[in-house]
């Protein structure tokens, strides 16, 4: 089976800047550090990170800056996948 390309990079990418701007939402909302103690307890770690404040900018860099990475890695996943499932 053929992947697109553009479109497996796009899903990856909007998956990837969603679930940041999910994460932004929280810390804009003031839920973040129960969360991130959660999951951190999850994994047998305590949480020794303090949260900053939140910053607009910031929030917009990181969903953009994670789509970005996201569109990356899912074009050269499709484009590994296509390689290497030749008919």
């Amino acid at each position: 089976m053929k992947l697109s390309e553009t479109k497996t990079a796009l899903v990856v990418g909007t998956f990837a800047g969603l679930m940041h701007a999910v994460w932004s939402l929280l810390v804009f909302l003031g839920l973040a550090e129960p969360y991130l103690n959660w999951i951190l307890g999850l994994h047998f770690l305590s949480n020794p990170y303090v949260l900053a404040p939140f910053s607009f900018r910031t929030a917009i860099f990181l969903v953009v800056f994670t789509f970005v990475i996201g569109y990356l890695l899912g074009f050269v996943f499709a484009t590994i996948w296509n390689r290497l499932h030749k008919r």
